[in-house]
């Protein structure tokens, strides 16, 4: 609309001055409210206006498409999920051998027995929720401990790409990684599959499927140099695997996140509608604490509260010997956070994520 041009507006000011509206003539008012323009603010036109606009997909009462391609048509030429998530995260048809391999990856990401999401899927169940909640629930119990491709990937992408930059090999650039990094939870490499091969089958497999890259390249290398810096034994696990073989199909890491996270929620969702045929609903309340479960201070009694100041204690220390003592003391007390170790980096910062906008 813009504002009114400044006859017009003069014109209604003069009128509502004439008349007299309350007190909004005053001469205490901080403005002259009858010389205030009418309409709204101008529009901006150096910028475009506000507007959803997406490269993935669009719909209407005809088709879906997706990066071009009409879904009813991909699905009658016989393609599955597997060539559709080429399509949505790289704009693509994959070869034959990437496709069997995402299908490899995913499989074995869709189930792992009764691990922490899969368990919570299961409590959430009990509680009378919908099966979307119970996944969901799962999903954000992943973590970055948990499935930290974000972290792990864009790491070792930095790392390649300075490898590149500064014309140094692989190895010498995994070398930096451990040094400069240590064996952390997003390292791709631990101990957690000394006895299961399950990962480097994985890698074998890319191999052999020949779409095995510099990702996976570069991280047998990492497995080389965290062997060595390390003093106990270490090994690839699932996390370097899966991440390394997903860079080497072209996807980023957080497309990696976002595709094995929701692959999980598929088993999630198995063991959810599994607790809810099998179990039994479960009330707020309902379940009790056996006392052979709790071991925590003996049934006492509450002291009168005249006699309060015989019993409380003050957490106000006087000095950092106090302070200290104090401290030591209450990490005995379990659930109280005092043994929590709080000088932790905050894992999401670990993405390597520096862009904002259009990546």
């Amino acid at each position: 609309m813009g504002y009114l041009d400044q006859k017009k507006t003069d014109a209604l000011n003069s009128q509502k001055r004439e008349r007299g509206i309350g007190n909004l003539g005053s001469e205490k008012n901080p403005f002259d409210y009858y010389a205030r323009e009418y309409g709204t603010m101008p529009r901006d036109e150096k910028r475009a206006p506000f507007q959803w606009v997406s490269e993935v997909s669009y719909k209407n009462t005809h088709r879906i498409v997706t990066r071009g391609y009409d879904t009813t048509e991909i699905m009658e030429e016989g393609y599955g999920v597997i060539e559709v998530l080429f399509v949505d995260y790289q704009a693509r048809f994959p070869l034959v051998e990437e496709g069997q391999m995402l299908n490899y990856v995913m499989i074995m990401m869709l189930e792992d027995g009764l691990s922490g999401p899969a368990a919570i899927s299961r409590i959430v169940a009990k509680s009378k929720t919908f099966l979307t909640q119970a996944c969901g629930a799962s999903i954000m119990a992943f973590g970055h401990a948990y499935g930290a491709y974000s972290a792990f990937g864009n790491r070792l992408e930095s790392y390649i790409q300075r490898a590149e930059q500064e014309n140094i090999s692989l190895a010498l650039a995994a070398e930096l990684l451990v040094q400069e990094n240590g064996i952390d939870e997003a390292l791709g490499v631990s101990s957690l599959m000394l006895k299961d091969s399950a990962a480097k089958k994985m890698i074998a497999r890319a191999e052999k499927l020949g779409v095995a890259g510099v990702n996976i390249e570069f991280m047998k290398e990492v497995v080389k140099a965290a062997q060595a810096a390390s003093s106990e034994p270490v090994d690839i696990d699932m996390l370097g695997a899966t991440g390394a073989v997903m860079q080497d199909l072209g996807f980023t890491p957080e497309a990696t996140w976002a595709i094995l996270a929701i692959t999980r929620s598929f088993g999630c969702g198995a063991h959810y509608i599994e607790e809810v045929e099998r179990g039994e609903l479960s009330r707020m309340g309902q379940h009790l604490s056996p006392e052979a479960d709790y071991d925590g201070p003996a049934n006492r009694p509450v002291p009168p509260l005249k006699d309060r100041e015989k019993h409380a204690e003050s957490a106000i220390c006087q000095t950092p010997e106090e302070w200290k003592a104090r401290f030591n003391k209450m990490k005995d007390l379990p659930g109280s956070g005092f043994s929590i170790n709080e000088e932790i980096q905050d894992p999401s910062k670990k993405s390597g994520i520096k862009k904002v906008g259009k990546l």
